[in-house]
């Protein structure tokens, strides 16, 4: 079985090799460039403005809500002042206990 599979792969390769010898490979269009072991090239000028205006508008919207509606930061309901609470509500114990 392996001899028969063996002498059939033998046959094609030797059939579909390059008679000359030279191996040429054909260019891919992928449409990118390529980089490999060498740096990320530049982008383009739609990407460089595209993603400054995204971070202009995303600033924008996180200093203009937190300009009209610092809510959602600070919370909405006032802080208690600790100075009003008492030793019941701390549950402290009093003092003449004893």
């Amino acid at each position: 079985m392996s001899l028969s599979r063996g002498l059939s792969l033998l046959r094609h390769a030797r059939s579909s090799s390059n008679p000359s010898g030279i191996f040429t490979q054909q260019v891919r269009n992928s449409g990118g460039l390529y980089s490999y072991r060498c740096g990320a090239y530049p982008p383009n000028k739609l990407q460089k403005y595209g993603s400054e205006a995204l971070a202009g508008f995303m600033w924008f919207w996180m200093l203009y809500h937190i300009v009209t509606e610092p809510e959602h930061i600070t919370g909405e309901f006032p802080w208690p002042d600790p100075k009003k609470w008492t030793n019941e509500e701390l549950g402290i114990p009093d003092d003449d206990l004893d």
